[in-house]
C-alpha cells in the first residue's frame, strides 16, 4: 500500500531545512543572483558540512524501534529536502556541493568498484561537485544523435567533441576534485546502442571550460560549455559494458539515471511554486482578504479560483513526484511515474509563478522582492532533465507500449 505519510525522522529533518532555507538562502538569494558567477563560499562551505550529515543523501538507513529494517525512504526524503531547498533559492541549493547528476550516472550504472572510487571522495576533504555532459551544440534531447566520440587507444580511451549547459560543469572540472560523467559514441552506426557513458575526472588533460553561461534564472549555479579535444581517460572509467549489444540494454541502463533524479528537479519545482504561492497568500492576508474555501465556486472571486488552482496544481504536482520518489525506495520501475512528475510539476510552477506574478500586479513585477526571479527561476524546470515535451513523449510510449521507433 502506498502510504505519503512521512515519517517522524523525515518530519524533523524537513523542519530543520525549513528553517535553515528562510535563515541563510533567502536573505542572500538576491546578492548572487545578481553576481551570477561569484560563489557564495560561506554558503557552500556550510552546506558541504551539513550535506555530508544527512542521512537522505547518502548513509545508512535507519530501522525502527524494534530494531527490525525499516522500509527505506530514502528518495521520499531527498525529494522533502529538496523542496525545501529550493524554496529557500532554486540557485543556492543547485549551487550545493555534491555528486550531482554525474554521481547519480554512476550510482545508476557504475560497477561496485566504480562507485567506491568516484563517490567515495563526496565523504571527505574540501567541497567537490559532479556533474554530467550530455546536451551538444547540436544534440538536445534527441540523445541518439550525440556526435562526441570515444575511440579506443590501447589502454585509454580518446574523447572529442562539445557539450553544453553542463550544471556544476566549472566546479567540477577546476574548482575541486571532482568529475564529470560524458555520454559520447563508440560506434556512430549504431545509434542508441553505440552510446556510453565515460567518468572524466577534474583537470584531466584535453578537458577545458569553454564558456560560463548568463542565464534567466538559476543563476547562482554555474552552467557550462566542456570541450574534449584528444581527453583521453582509462579503459576502466567507462560505466557499464564496453560491448556493442544488439539492442540498446546499455544505453537504457544509462537512461535509468534520469529515473532517479527527474523526481528530485520536480521536488526542486514544487518549492518554487510553493514559495511564489505562500508569498501571494501573505501579501492577501496583509491586505486583509482571505481565501474563502467553504463557499460554492460560483460565488468565488476570480482571484479567489485562480488562487485555489495554484494550490491545488502545486499538490497534484507533490503527490505524483512523492508517488515517483516512493517507487523508487521500494524498487519498483519508475520511469512513467518519473517523467509524469517531472513533466506536470515543470508545467505548473511555470504556470504557479507566472500568475502569481499577474495577481500582484506591480507588486509582483518589481525586484525589491523575489517573486520576479521564482518566475525566472521556474522555466529551467521545464527545460531540463529532459524537456517537457520529451517526457509527455515517454509518458505516451509507457502507456501506449511503443517504442522510440514507432512514437516519435
Amino acid at each position: 500500500m502506498i502510504d505519503f505519510s512521512l515519517s517522524p525522522e523525515t518530519e524533523t529533518l524537513r523542519s530543520a531545512v525549513h528553517e535553515l532555507a528562510a535563515s541563510t538562502m533567502r536573505p542572500i538569494a538576491r546578492e548572487y543572483d545578481e553576481r551570477e558567477h561569484e560563489k557564495p563560499l560561506e554558503w557552500i562551505n556550510m552546506m558541504w558540512e551539513v550535506s555530508r550529515g544527512m542521512v537522505s543523501l547518502g548513509g545508512e538507513e535507519k530501522r525502527g524501534s524494534q530494531g527490525e529494517p525499516r522500509p527505506s525512504e530514502r528518495q521520499l526524503r531527498t525529494a522533502v529536502i529538496i523542496e525545501e531547498l529550493a524554496w529557500g533559492d532554486a540557485g543556492l541549493y543547485l549551487s550545493i556541493p555534491n555528486a550531482g547528476l554525474g554521481g547519480a550516472a554512476v550510482a545508476a550504472a557504475g560497477t561496485p568498484e566504480q562507485k567506491e572510487r568516484f563517490l567515495a571522495r563526496f565523504r571527505e576533504g574540501a567541497p567537490k561537485w559532479g556533474a554530467m555532459a550530455i546536451t551538444e551544440p547540436g544534440c538536445g534531447s534527441d540523445t541518439a544523435a550525440i556526435t562526441t566520440t570515444a575511440v579506443r587507444d590501447g589502454d585509454h580511451w580518446v574523447l572529442n567533441g562539445t557539450k553544453i549547459f553542463c550544471t556544476s560543469g566549472l566546479m567540477a572540472v577546476e574548482k575541486s576534485e571532482g568529475f564529470v560523467v560524458v555520454w559520447a559514441t563508440v560506434d556512430k552506426a549504431a545509434g542508441r546502442a553505440g552510446i556510453k557513458a565515460f567518468v572524466v575526472d577534474h583537470h584531466t588533460p584535453g578537458m577545458t571550460v569553454a564558456k560560463v553561461e548568463n542565464k534567466l534564472g538559476i543563476r547562482a549555479s554555474d552552467t557550462a560549455m566542456l570541450v574534449f579535444d584528444n581527453c583521453r581517460i582509462p579503459l576502466e572509467n567507462l560505466l557499464g559494458s564496453p560491448e556493442i549489444a544488439p539492442t540498446s540494454e546499455g544505453f537504457k541502463g544509462a537512461m535509468a539515471t534520469f529515473d532517479a533524479t527527474r523526481p528530485i528537479v520536480a521536488a526542486s519545482a514544487i518549492g518554487v511554486g510553493r514559495a511564489a504561492v505562500d508569498f501571494v497568500r501573505e501579501v492577501l492576508a496583509k491586505e486583509g482578504i482571505t481565501i474563502r474555501y467553504h463557499v460554492p465556486p460560483t460565488q468565488l472571486t476570480a482571484l479567489e479560483r485562480d488562487f485555489m488552482e495554484m494550490e491545488a496544481q502545486l499538490q497534484a504536482a507533490r503527490l505524483l513526484t512523492w508517488r515517483a520518489a516512493w517507487m523508487m525506495d521500494q524498487g519498483i520501475h519508475n520511469s512513467l511515474e518519473a517523467s509524469m512528475a517531472k513533466a506536470k510539476a515543470g508545467r505548473v510552477v511555470t504556470q504557479i509563478t507566472q500568475k502569481a506574478v499577474e495577481l500582484l500586479g506591480p507588486l509582483g513585477y518589481s525586484r525589491k522582492y523575489l517573486l520576479e526571479k521564482w518566475m525566472r527561476d521556474a522555466k529551467i524546470s521545464d527545460i531540463y532533465e529532459g524537456t517537457q515535451q520529451i517526457n509527455l513523449l515517454i509518458v505516451a510510449r509507457r502507456i501506449l507500449g511503443y517504442s522510440s521507433k514507432e512514437l516519435n
